[in-house]
């Protein structure tokens, strides 16, 4: 469905995007997944041919011209505020020549799978955040696209949403979309078939979620105690590295059980009661710490 080759955006003295080779197969939900300032958005726009790369190639559908051929959600919502959600629609669908009465029908199709069929006569401006997005996807699913691509669809908005968004990814998927989507976020790595770890615009690494998460060389355990300020686990020679989660910490180690029992040790020593100490499977944000620390490739 796409192929990049060797994709490098420069802009002035700053390199956006660094030789990044990907491809998207016909039926994947693939996430480029980085945190903000990585190079994902300028990647997507290569991708969707709205800016050129300063070298290398991106081959969309093996090189066949396809109508209608991807549906494009930008990361800022882009319609009109001052037009109702349905004129939002009947301009985008227009945009592409279709007729009044197929955007009718197509509308009213996807506006009950995204729930907004009762909001149809609202202001876009008068949408809340989640709701806008919901929009741009409707907008983005009218031409009838056999794949889309979303420019972190679910950025800033509410828990909840982001659920009800996946599950509607997961349903158009089912029927046969492909999806490419970025994302700032770790845990939506693992909702993903495929996932490139984008880092300072180059890959540091791609494959499924359980492929990657095989690629820590290090345990992970799960710790929680009566004291948050555990910075000094790092001071163990068991532990290569602890990042706060939430409540609790994450402790890379070299070998659980024996890190198990110095962390114990020294935690006594020093008073602090511990309710959570165990060996975890790695998040995917274990994952992104741990390949990323690594020189990018």
């Amino acid at each position: 469905m796409i192929e990049m080759e060797s994709l490098t955006k420069v802009f002035g003295k700053t390199t956006a995007v660094s030789g990044v080779s990907l491809k998207v197969e016909q039926g994947d939900i693939f996430g480029l997944v980085g945190p903000d300032g990585a190079g994902k958005t300028t990647l997507l726009r290569m991708a969707c041919g709205l800016i050129n790369p300063t070298s290398g190639s991106v081959t969309l559908f093996n090189g066949r011209k396809v109508e209608g051929a991807f549906g494009y959600m930008p990361q800022r919502f882009s319609l009109y505020g001052d037009l109702t959600v349905m004129e939002n629609i009947n301009l985008f669908g227009s945009l592409y020549l279709l007729d009044k009465k197929t955007i009718r029908e197509r509308a009213d199709e996807i506006l009950e799978l995204t729930k907004l069929a009762q909001f149809k006569s609202r202001f876009a401006d008068d949408l809340s955040g989640g709701m806008k997005q919901k929009l741009a996807l409707t907008c983005a699913l009218v031409i009838r696209p056999g794949m889309l691509i979303l420019d972190e669809p679910t950025y800033g908005v509410d828990p909840e949403f982001r659920k009800e968004f996946w599950k509607i990814l997961y349903l158009l998927n089912r029927d046969g979309m492909t999806i490419f989507v970025s994302t700032p976020y770790m845990d939506e790595a693992d909702l993903c078939k495929k996932v490139a770890l984008l880092d300072r615009g180059k890959i540091a690494a791609a494959g499924t979620p359980d492929q990657l998460k095989k690629k820590i060389e290090n345990k992970i355990l799960e710790l929680k105690a009566d004291a948050k300020d555990l910075d000094f686990l790092i001071e163990l020679p068991e532990v290569v590295d602890a990042s706060f989660y939430g409540d609790r910490y994450h402790v890379a180690v070299y070998d659980a059980a024996p890190a198990v029992a110095s962390i114990s040790r020294l935690l006594a020593e020093k008073n602090i009661q511990i309710f959570i100490l165990k060996e975890i499977t790695p998040s995917m944000e274990d994952v992104f710490i741990s390949l990323t620390e690594k020189e990018v490739v």
